[in-house]
């Protein structure tokens, strides 16, 4: 599952990344993005999804679809 994938408010870990553009990856490393982390989906835009927040390591970031698909997560049971 991929993180465009998430339901609102619902948990998630961070089990790796799937892309082959390694700028997109790179990027998503430095927002602070890591294998491991949880990652919760607040909102999202009203046309197309686009854009995602998710709450990453207390900080609110947006995303757009396509990078988010770039995330590979894992849902946490509640």
């Amino acid at each position: 599952m991929t993180l465009n994938e998430l339901n609102r408010k619902l948990t998630a870990r961070i089990t790796g990344f799937q892309t082959q553009d390694h700028d997109l990856e790179t990027r998503l490393r430095e927002i602070g993005f890591a294998e491991g982390d949880q990652v919760e989906l607040m909102h999202v835009g009203l046309f197309g999804r686009n854009p995602m927040s998710v709450k990453l390591n207390g900080a609110l970031i947006a995303l757009r679809r396509n990078e988010a698909s770039a995330v590979k997560i894992e849902v946490v049971q509640p």
